[in-house]
């Protein structure tokens, strides 16, 4: 997984998910290109880490909720940069909200950022992309794709929507060159987690997930490294989960750490 050489926009990366994958890609030798709206002292830190390091890289602010600024990023992480081979789509908000209590104007700023701002975004760099040999891009989505959680509807049809994003465009992109997949993070330990729930036991949580820890940031990072590497040529189009066996749990059991107490195949399974 080798990224020497290779330029890489990482979204929302002054924090959290974000961050890790952009620091995950500067280990691995590329020159990364940092966004943030909020969160610019966590991407100048994060850059200032990566230049510690022997590494190249600068951080870039642009709201997402303004489709200018969303292009402007695109014209600055390109002359920053040189070019692009690698662009990680990961600035995403959320919200938890009662459905019938959520106004417009909220779901208007989540799919601005979520849906909107990618969209565009990838749309403006497309050029600088189909340029690049061997581009590829890389959505984070979320396992509430694929689950339902109360409170967040709007939410999750954001993360719905990028699925089905990742999946079309691939197949527009493959045969131009560019290899387009997400990732759908399960339960990962960041920074606002911790600022909203201040009493979060990390280690209690972890015991909840098959894996048996909370994830962290750089293992959604080195996934993403993976799948923009050479090595994952033949990926193109899916999403990957990655929770630690979150989805793959059957949720009407009690516990997946305890044998279950009832008996089948009894009188019809060999055995049994």
């Amino acid at each position: 997984m080798h990224m020497k050489g290779k330029r890489v926009l990482v979204t929302g990366s002054g924090t959290g998910i974000g961050k890790g994958i952009a620091l995950e890609f500067a280990k691995a030798g590329a020159s990364v290109a940092l966004h943030y709206s909020h969160s610019g002292e966590g991407a100048k830190k994060a850059v200032e880490e990566i230049l510690a390091d022997g590494g190249n890289a600068a951080a870039f602010g642009a709201d997402f909720v303004r489709l200018d600024e969303v292009r402007g990023l695109a014209k600055e992480a390109i002359a920053f940069l040189g070019g692009i081979d690698i662009l990680v789509n990961s600035a995403g908000i959320t919200m938890n909200r009662l459905f019938e209590l959520v106004t417009p104007e909220q779901f208007e700023v989540l799919y601005a950022v979520n849906v909107r701002a990618p969209f565009f975004l990838t749309q403006e760099l497309l050029p600088a992309l189909l340029a690049a040999k061997g581009a590829a891009i890389v959505n984070i989505s979320s396992i509430h794709a694929f689950g339902g959680r109360r409170d967040h509807s709007v939410y999750a049809g954001t993360r719905g929507a990028i699925v089905s994003f990742t999946r079309e465009l691939a197949i527009e992109l493959a045969p131009r060159g560019i290899r387009v997949n997400a990732i759908a993070p399960g339960p990962t330990e960041v920074e606002n987690h911790h600022r909203i729930m201040p009493d979060l036991d990390a280690h209690a949580a972890g015991r909840l997930i098959p894996a048996g820890f909370l994830g962290q940031p750089q293992d959604i990072g080195r996934v993403a490294v993976f799948l923009a590497s050479e090595a994952a040529r033949y990926i193109v189009g899916q999403t990957i989960v990655v929770d630690g066996g979150t989805t793959a749990w059957f949720s009407l059991c009690d516990s997946f750490r305890d044998e279950g107490t009832g008996q089948f195949g009894t009188g019809y399974v060999p055995g049994i």
